[in-house]
């Protein structure tokens, strides 16, 4: 398996770049979320990398992170999404997003994705539901934690805590969503559980 490929950007044409690595020319699917943050040709990048063996050929597909990698890795699991398919999802909403979407099950966000229909949002949704958290490097709590201006430290901290105490990730989300981006950890805990008291 080749997990990580550290070369020069060669050529760019998306979804496909081509990577030289000592020489050899690696022809490398990315997402576009990695390929906006892709250098200039002639430059050097590290991407993680997932090995794909089908009867067709080899197939490389690099990532920016091990999060997206992670998620490209669950994604491809669930019945009916191909490598394109998943490469689409990972264009279309960050690694951030879709973790939140999925715990939320907000199929509508999923949806908007070119090639994801109605089924297999809900599919998707369904069969990553208690996955996608657990398989990303970080906690799927510190992932989905990071609300537009808000500490990403304390967000993720806050909510860690409310699914220490029992909460699952859906529920620790939707307690957590309105507090203020400033609100610190013992506050945001104390307000969060509030909220939990009233449903």
């Amino acid at each position: 398996m080749i997990g990580r490929l550290s070369g020069t950007v060669l050529e760019k044409n998306p979804p496909q770049i081509l990577l030289d690595v000592g020489g050899v020319g690696y022809e490398v699917d990315v997402p576009m979320s990695t390929f906006y943050h892709l250098p200039a040709l002639g430059e050097p990048v590290v991407l993680h990398t997932h090995l794909a063996v089908r009867e067709d050929g080899h197939f490389l597909y690099g990532f920016f992170s091990v999060e997206e990698r992670a998620a490209f890795r669950q994604l491809i699991k669930v019945s009916g999404i191909g490598a394109r398919t998943a490469l689409a999802v990972l264009s279309g909403l960050s690694v951030n997003d879709l973790a939140q979407a999925v715990a939320l099950q907000e199929t509508a966000r999923i949806v908007k994705v070119p090639g994801i229909g109605k089924k297999t949002a809900e599919r998707l949704v369904l069969e990553l539901k208690d996955k996608l958290g657990k398989a990303l490097p970080h906690t799927g709590a510190a992932l989905t934690a990071t609300a537009p201006g808000a500490p990403a430290d304390d967000r993720s901290d806050i909510l860690n805590a409310l699914m220490a105490l029992g909460y699952n990730e859906k529920e620790a989300l939707r307690a957590t969503k309105d507090l203020p981006p400033d609100t610190g950890v013992s506050v945001g805990i104390r307000e969060a559980l509030k909220v939990l008291a009233k449903v």
